[in-house]
């Protein structure tokens, strides 16, 4: 069994958009590539929840804190 390439709660960025997000999910499947629930919000401003490949993610830096 393969282990996930980002940890929950880290920070990543979608590839081929930019948006980045926090990872709240992981799925690991035997004949697929492994997922993650990514938490972002779109370029449109929308809230998202949405699976990816993990190929398809990279890390990215945090958000600066609010405040």
């Amino acid at each position: 069994m393969t282990t996930p390439n980002f940890t929950l709660g880290e920070h990543v960025s979608i590839t081929c958009s930019g948006e980045t997000g926090q990872v709240i999910g992981h799925a690991i499947y035997l004949t697929s590539s492994t997922q993650c629930l990514v938490r972002y919000r779109a370029a449109n401003g929308r809230a998202v929840e949405k699976w990816w490949n993990v190929e398809a993610l990279s890390a990215a830096d945090a958000p600066p804190a609010a405040g």
